[in-house]
């Protein structure tokens, strides 16, 4: 290479070195909004913190892979507070732990009024005493307690009317009740979903108008603190 060439090359490589490390510097003193590149994925929509979810709703939604069961069996519970297995339960279960992680004990209240009240109390199972190992954890019992505290909301088939953290519950057929908690996430046509155990452990879902509805009802409860 003659020196005219190799002097040129020389010249041309420091050129391209401060070019580079210019462009370097520009980047790094760019505001990071400004230096990101054009195709970059647009920035996700901001979450609905207007709307926050109802505490009923979180504490079922929180049930969802840790309650995997549904098993009806019989059990001896501790008292107050008690529960079976956190792996199981029936759909009363959900509805329970749920008001449970606001300070409402079931189990206690239900008792307590059933024990004072007994003939208010559906029959249906032939009992001639209170149980407190299973008589909140029976559908009708649950709704008779819901009205007693003045919660009872009308029974409609518009899906405006069931709010988050509502209680529904249904005629399964051959009057086998059900019941679960009604959640803020919608169904493709825009029905509110339900947290609820029917057969495969805690999960949601839209099951809202798939069964005739038997009642509604709107806790109120005391703030939490």
């Amino acid at each position: 290479m003659n020196p005219t060439a190799a002097t040129l090359y020389r010249c041309a490589a420091v050129a391209l070195l401060a070019a580079f490390a210019a462009a370097c510097a520009d980047r790094a003193e760019a505001p990071r909004s400004e230096a990101r590149p054009a195709t970059a994925a647009p920035a996700p929509a901001p979450a609905r913190a207007s709307v926050p979810t109802h505490p009923l709703v979180r504490a079922a939604r929180a049930q969802i892979g840790v309650v995997r069961y549904y098993d009806p069996a019989y059990v001896r519970l501790d008292y107050p507070g008690g529960d079976v297995a956190a792996d199981r339960g029936v759909c009363t279960d959900v509805v329970i732990r749920a008001l449970r992680t606001q300070g409402l004990d079931l189990q206690q209240a239900l008792h307590e009024d059933m024990r004072a009240n007994f003939a208010r109390y559906p029959r249906s199972w032939g009992a001639r005493g209170t149980d407190r190992n299973i008589d909140h954890r029976r559908v009708p019992n649950l709704r008779r307690w819901f009205e007693r505290q003045g919660w009872q909301q009308t029974v409609s088939d518009r899906a405006a009317d069931y709010r988050p953290g509502d209680l529904v519950t249904w005629d399964l057929g051959g009057g086998t009740p059900h019941i679960g908690i009604v959640s803020e996430r919608k169904s493709w046509d825009g029905d509110p979903l339900i947290l609820h155990n029917i057969a495969r452990g805690t999960e949601e879902g839209d099951l809202l108008f798939a069964y005739p509805i038997t009642g509604h009802y709107r806790p109120v409860l005391e703030e939490k603190r």
